[in-house]
C-alpha cells in the first residue's frame, strides 16, 4: 500500500471488528516488533488466530499478510531511531553468531537484487550515462561513500564527472545549478532518506536533467524523480541499512560502461598505468631473487 499504514490503522472511521481492533492498536504501539512477527506469533501476541490476522491484512487491502509485513519493514526504515534500530537487531540477531547473520543476509540481499533489478532500466541507464555531456553523481549521508566509489572509477572513463559535495544545502545548489538537459544525475539514496537529496532531486529534474535514482524500493522518495529506477535490495543490519546490494548494482554498472566504452577506457588505463608508475603511485612488489 502507497499510503502512510500506520494513518490508516488510526484512522478512526474505519469501523474495525473487536479482535481487527487488537490487532491495529498492537501493531501503532509496537509497529517495530510487529515488522518481523509472524502472522501465528502476532495472533498469540494479541489473543487472535493466525487466520484472523490474515484476514486483517486483507481488509486492508494487502493481497496477504506478507505484502503487509513487507509495508511495515519498509515504513520502520525511516522512522526508527538509531536506538530503536539497536533494540530491532538485537531482538533479530539474539545469540545467533553476529558475522554469520549479516554476511548471510547481504549474500541474500544481492542475490534478491539480481533476480529483481530491471535489466531494461539498467541498459537504458548505461546509454544515458554514454550519451550524457555532464555526469553529476549525488549521494548524502551514508550513501555519500557510494556516491564516492562511483565517482572514483568513472572519472577514470569520462572527463566531465561531478561528485556533488553534500555538506552543506547551499553548496550542493551551487554545484548543480548548471545542470541542464544535456546532462545526466545518478543519485543515490538509502535509509534513512535525506531530505536534502530530495529538495537537490527537484530542483535537477525541475532543469530537465535525466535521472538514475539508485534505491531500494519504488517506494523511495528519490524513485518518482528517476527516469531509469534502479533498485538494490537494503535491509536493516544493526544502525544502519546494508549497502551490500547497492554496492553491486554500482560495480555492475561501473563494468557495463567500462566495457561499453572499452577503446576510449583502454586508451586511459594505459596512460594511467603510465603515470602511477612514472610517480610511483602504488607499492611494488620487490622480487624474492632482488638484492
Amino acid at each position: 500500500m502507497k499510503n502512510n499504514l500506520l494513518s490508516r490503522l488510526e484512522d478512526k472511521s474505519i469501523k474495525y471488528s473487536k479482535s481487527h481492533r487488537k490487532i491495529a492498536d498492537f501493531i501503532i504501539t509496537n509497529y517495530d516488533k510487529a515488522a518481523f512477527m509472524t502472522a501465528a506469533a502476532l495472533g498469540e501476541k494479541v489473543g487472535v488466530s493466525e487466520s484472523t490476522v490474515v484476514r486483517f491484512a486483507s481488509e486492508l487491502g494487502f493481497k496477504g499478510y506478507p505484502e503487509m509485513q513487507k509495508e511495515l519493514q519498509q515504513m520502520i526504515k525511516t522512522k526508527l531511531t538509531t536506538v530503536q534500530r539497536m533494540e530491532v537487531s538485537q531482538s533479530l540477531i539474539g545469540n545467533n553468531d553476529i558475522i554469520s547473520t549479516v554476511l548471510n543476509d547481504d549474500i541474500n540481499l544481492i542475490r534478491q537484487t539480481a533476480e529483481t533489478v530491471s535489466k531494461e532500466a539498467f541498459d537504458n541507464a548505461v546509454k544515458a550515462i554514454n550519451n550524457a555531456k555532464k555526469i553529476y553523481i549525488l549521494g548524502v549521508r551514508s550513501s555519500a561513500a557510494l556516491a564516492y566509489f562511483l565517482a572514483f572509477y568513472f572519472n577514470l572513463v569520462f572527463d566531465s564527472v561531478i561528485l556533488v559535495n553534500s555538506s552543506s544545502a547551499s553548496e550542493m545548489f551551487e554545484q548543480v545549478f548548471r545542470i541542464s538537459e544535456e546532462d545526466v544525475c545518478i543519485a543515490i539514496s538509502f535509509p534513512r532518506y535525506s531530505k536534502q537529496a530530495v529538495n537537490a532531486l527537484r530542483f535537477i529534474s525541475d532543469r530537465k536533467a535525466t535521472v538514475i535514482s539508485i534505491t531500494d524500493t519504488e517506494n523511495s522518495p528519490i524513485a518518482p524523480f528517476g527516469d531509469h529506477l534502479l533498485v538494490a535490495k537494503s535491509n536493516m543490519a544493526s544502525v544502519v541499512d546494508s549497502l551490500a546490494a547497492p554496492l553491486s548494482l554500482i560495480n555492475a554498472l561501473i563494468a557495463s560502461v567500462t566495457l561499453s566504452r572499452k577503446n576510449e577506457a583502454y586508451k586511459n588505463f594505459n596512460e594511467l598505468e603510465s603515470v602511477w608508475d612514472k610517480y610511483q603511485v602504488y607499492e611494488k612488489e620487490e622480487n624474492d631473487g632482488d638484492e
